[in-house]
């Protein structure tokens, strides 16, 4: 897990392409190996897990990165069934969305969640060079 012999494997279900530019941009400037996969539902990401169909040769993750509002498959009904599922419920989920509610904060951490990180509105957070 994240050593030179073998990439840290990250999952980051995320619909907005700016958000994912800049996620990859930040990690690019990691100091561990990784390898991101990404998709952009709550369907693909439940496919991606289960390795179905376009992702039967997919790695799995050792973390998932997850953006609660989704097409398709809403974020919370993903965390909810990723936990729920004993095949996957020992996989970091990390809530990253833009709500700050307390209401989200909570039934993430409810469902599960192991981290609620909200999303700086500023891009510049995210770059670290």
């Amino acid at each position: 897990m994240g050593t030179l012999d073998m990439p840290f494997q990250i999952l980051l279900v995320e619909d907005n392409p700016g958000d994912v530019e800049l996620i990859q941009r930040a990690l690019r400037n990691s100091t561990y190996h990784n390898y991101l996969s990404v998709v952009g539902d709550g369907e693909e990401a439940m496919a991606f897990l289960h390795r179905e169909a376009a992702y039967s040769e997919s790695p799995r993750p050792d973390v998932i990165l997850l953006d609660l509002n989704l097409p398709k498959k809403d974020g919370r009904e993903v965390l909810v069934e990723v936990k729920a599922d004993e095949g996957l419920q020992d996989i970091p989920v990390v809530v990253l969305t833009t709500s700050r509610t307390q209401q989200d904060i909570l039934a993430a951490y409810g469902a599960r969640a192991n981290s609620y990180v909200s999303k700086p509105a500023d891009a510049k957070v995210y770059d670290s060079t």
